[in-house]
């Protein structure tokens, strides 16, 4: 039966979320009542629009990358970890023990906590539960112990799908996005903890009544505060701090190739997400009915990666401020600790900021100054979770590269839900099970809060319409 279920799993991750999310949506629109025609159209459409998402991503880390290499050189940096990036964090959940069954696992913990109420999301993104994987194989490897390593990544998706719940409401309102949740591993955590950022910046004098929205921006800048027109400056400051005119014909070559790739990225990828959204509107509005008539009264989101929403323009220019600011902080701290040298997912920084910025309702300086103090103590984490991660990343067969000893990632190894499973790892049997317990009774208590909120929230839309 293991068997079986490994081989189903390394299947379905070899095809990749832009053929088996299309299927999924499919599958999807029929249970909920559309026709097999439109719910095709629907699901092939969401894989279209993660396509363009993707290559439009990969445009930005073909740029970016390079970019960041030559800026950690003109800096001096000289830090012994290296950062492999998601790819590479997700082929070693996945090339996991745990990785070869997490997607049945991720299933049926998702179906036990729908039927008993604890979570209203229907995670359908099955691709993206390597961050769980990718936390049981690291607790598995600290403690020696298979189970426990089942039991932190099963934990860790309920947790995950939790989280989802809490920001689904600013997710749904900010990105216009309805019935749709991020339980999404990188984003998640990030987006709970900017609740408290943002309750402590809106009493900061000055900061609390900065409009540094987009919009805000374009009315204060005119053009110059356009999506593209943000891209192509970031990208021209970018570009002089990495290429500082040492050869001068083919350094404004770079730079400009690096500005104007990055007005595309600002330009295009709001176009992705609108055709991936053209694909979701129909099962949307499908599952809204459906739950309407079967379940009357109860709340039912998607789940969804964040990808959806890296293409607002908050989103992608938060992140692209943030790639300099990453690698200073990186330099900064290194006398207090820090050894990891940010490369490969300072182009994944938009899935990390994310949430964050739905949280603080668009507000880039806002955005940068959360995304800052979080990535600084990311980075502590993950060079504390290096020596594992390079153990489970050998075990699992990756190759680390010329010269590399040690590795780690800022996705996920900088997540404070890593941080939180690290600590119960190196507690042996009884950390995991204390943490497990405190991380199951946030799952009931977040039930008891949302349930509580929606009551309080009819009760006032009733007492206005008998007004």
């Amino acid at each position: 039966m293991q068997g079986i279920l490994e081989a189903i799993s390394s299947y379905i991750t070899t095809l990749g979320p832009s053929v088996v999310l299309p299927i999924l949506i499919t599958l999807f629109g029929l249970a909920l009542g559309l026709k097999f025609g439109k719910a095709f159209r629907a699901g092939l459409t969401i894989g279209i629009g993660f396509i363009g998402i993707n290559l439009v991503l990969g445009l930005l880390g073909g740029q970016v990358g390079p970019a960041a290499q030559a800026m950690a050189t003109n800096f001096g940096v000289q830090l012994s970890i290296v950062d492999v990036g998601w790819p590479s964090s997700a082929a070693i959940a996945f090339g996991s023990t745990i990785g070869a069954i997490i997607i049945p696992l991720g299933l049926l913990v998702n179906v036990i906590l729908l039927l008993t109420g604890l979570t209203r999301t229907l995670d359908i993104d099955l691709w993206n539960y390597w961050h769980s994987a990718l936390i049981g194989a690291l607790v598995g490897a600290l403690t020696g112990n298979f189970w426990l390593g089942i039991l932190s990544a099963a934990v860790h998706l309920a947790v995950i799908l939790s989280m989802g719940d809490i920001t689904a409401p600013v997710v749904q309102k900010y990105f216009k996005l309805p019935d749709i949740s991020f339980p999404h591993g990188t984003s998640a955590p990030y987006g709970l903890l900017a609740f408290p950022l943002n309750w402590l910046f809106d009493r900061i004098p000055g900061l609390k009544n900065w409009d540094a929205t987009p919009e805000g921006i374009q009315k204060r800048f005119g053009i110059f505060g356009e999506s593209l027109m943000m891209g192509l400056i970031l990208g021209l400051v970018i570009g002089v701090m990495a290429f500082p005119f040492q050869n001068p014909a083919e350094d404004i070559a770079k730079i400009l190739i690096l500005a104007v790739s990055l007005a595309a990225a600002m330009f295009l990828l709001p176009r992705m997400v609108g055709i991936l959204m053209e694909g979701l509107m129909p099962i949307s509005e499908a599952a809204r009915v459906f739950v309407q008539k079967k379940f009357p009264g109860r709340k039912f989101y998607i789940g969804l990666d964040s990808a959806v929403a890296v293409g607002q323009p908050s989103v992608i220019a938060t992140s692209l401020i943030m790639v300099p600011i990453t690698l200073v902080l990186a330099i900064v701290l290194a006398p207090l600790g820090n050894q990891v040298l940010p490369l490969v997912d300072l182009a994944t920084l938009p899935f990390i900021v994310a949430v964050m910025v739905a949280v603080f309702r668009g507000n880039i300086v806002r955005s940068i100054i959360g995304g800052s103090i979080l990535v600084a103590l990311g980075l502590f984490i993950a060079t504390w979770i290096a020596p594992a991660f390079t153990k489970i990343a050998v075990d699992s067969g990756f190759q680390l590269g010329e010269g590399q000893t040690v590795i780690s990632s800022l996705v996920d190894g900088a997540n404070p839900m890593t941080g939180l499973f690290m600590a119960a790892g190196n507690g042996g049997t009884i950390g995991v099970i204390v943490a497990s317990v405190v991380c199951l009774a946030f799952v009931v208590t977040t039930k008891i809060m949302l349930d509580r909120r929606d009551k309080k929230q009819e009760a006032a839309a009733e007492t206005a319409t008998q007004a």
